[in-house]
């Protein structure tokens, strides 16, 4: 890292929201400066709920900005999707300390995308200096380990090589082969499977409610206050913790504006479910829902099916809907491979943890081998790559 310059920033806010625009791009909005901005301030990262930013910012030896990371101080494991609890468990049983650890993701969302984010003039090497600049923040501040959550695939092959240990995960997500409609989608799919997604798509339809998809700006205070009483509904069945506050959805909507899609439903005037996506240059991502009452098949019509409407119509490439739910599979989401990369400070915990993602990688391929044989498309159509 000779010449190489890292800073720790407290707040998204120290680095100007151009200069990490830069690096960022436009393609995914959760590592956007707004959508950070948004967390922070809203109260949902912060000392209170554990997620205090440590954001991270390279500059190259000519003193050009190389790469930022959106990065967090972590005491605990919660939100973040890839499960450590286990690791922290077996070294402070040892007599280590876990906790703290830097966490570089996005808070309390399990999207894939890029997490050390490159400026377009940055040397060939920046990433493998952010690794070592990552891993040198843990040695100066006494953090146990380092971790690069829901990243891409070629920055956890970067990281492995600079001797991160790579972890495999799986989600579900819906391609979008050319598809000039929703009837095109359902043509590929077998004759059960589309009888079946027609029958439930009639049967929430025919449930007596009105549906709405709405865009930034039209969506009102009242549905976003409608909308965080469905998501504690969730949160709150579910037995979890209610992560983002009240104040985040319409800030978030204010700051992204068109980038947000919420699809609601109502029974006459009043909301009764919703489903929060936002949207990426090529993607939908599926993010929360709630509901009140029982309703046939809502969940399937909101969060499903209604995103791939909306992708097929804005010419979108995938919908991603998440971890978890291998019920999406026979919707027509796909089994997809998601990737992180690890870093532990201590040789015996770092040994202990790379002998069990060993035993676990082959497991993670078989299971999404074997899941993906129960994809609803017709065997008769050629193959297609996504």
């Amino acid at each position: 890292m000779a010449d190489w310059s890292v800073t720790l920033h407290n707040s998204i806010h120290d680095i100007p929201a151009a200069e990490w625009a830069q690096c960022a791009g436009p393609d995914n909005p959760f590592v956007s400066h707004a959508f950070l901005s948004a967390l922070e301030d809203s109260g949902s990262t912060g000392q209170q709920s554990g997620w205090v930013p440590r954001h991270v910012r390279l500059h190259s030896p000519d003193g050009q900005l190389a790469a930022v990371c959106p990065a967090y101080l972590k005491g605990h494991s919660w939100g973040e999707y890839v499960f450590d609890q286990g690791w922290a468990r077996a070294f402070e049983a040892a007599g280590g300390r876990y906790y703290p650890k830097l966490q570089i993701a996005i808070p309390f969302t399990p999207v894939p995308g890029p997490r050390v984010l490159l400026h377009p003039n940055a040397p060939p090497q920046t990433t493998a200096v952010m690794a070592d600049a990552l891993r040198q923040i843990c040695t100066d501040t006494g953090l146990s380990s380092a971790h690069v959550t829901f990243c891409t695939e070629a920055e956890s092959t970067a990281l492995h090589q600079q001797g991160w240990l790579p972890r495999l995960g799986l989600q579900y997500h819906w391609h979008n082969r050319g598809y000039a409609t929703f009837d095109d989608f359902l043509a590929t799919l077998s004759a059960r499977k589309r009888k079946s997604i027609k029958r439930e798509r009639r049967d929430a339809n025919a449930a007596g409610l009105t549906f709405e998809t709405l865009q930034g700006a039209s969506i009102t205070q009242a549905d976003w206050q409608a909308f965080y009483q469905f998501y504690r509904n969730t949160i709150d069945r579910k037995w979890g913790s209610a992560y983002l506050s009240a104040e985040f959805f319409p800030l978030m909507a204010q700051r992204l504006g068109e980038r947000v899609v919420l699809m609601l439903a109502r029974n006459g005037s009043t909301p009764v479910a919703a489903a929060l996506n936002l949207m990426g240059t090529h993607t939908l991502y599926g993010r929360n829902w709630g509901c009140e009452g029982n309703w046939p098949f809502l969940h399937f019509e909101l969060c499903y099916y209604r995103a791939i409407d909306f992708a097929i119509t804005h010419g979108l490439q995938r919908v991603e809907a998440g971890a978890q739910g291998e019920h999406k599979i026979q919707r027509g989401y796909e089994p997809t491979l998601t990737h992180s990369a690890h870093w532990l400070q201590s040789p015996g915990l770092r040994n202990a943890v790379d002998r069990f993602l060993q035993a676990e990688r082959p497991a993670i391929l078989a299971e999404a081998q074997a899941l993906s044989t129960l994809t609803p498309y017709r065997q008769d159509l050629p193959p297609q790559n996504p």
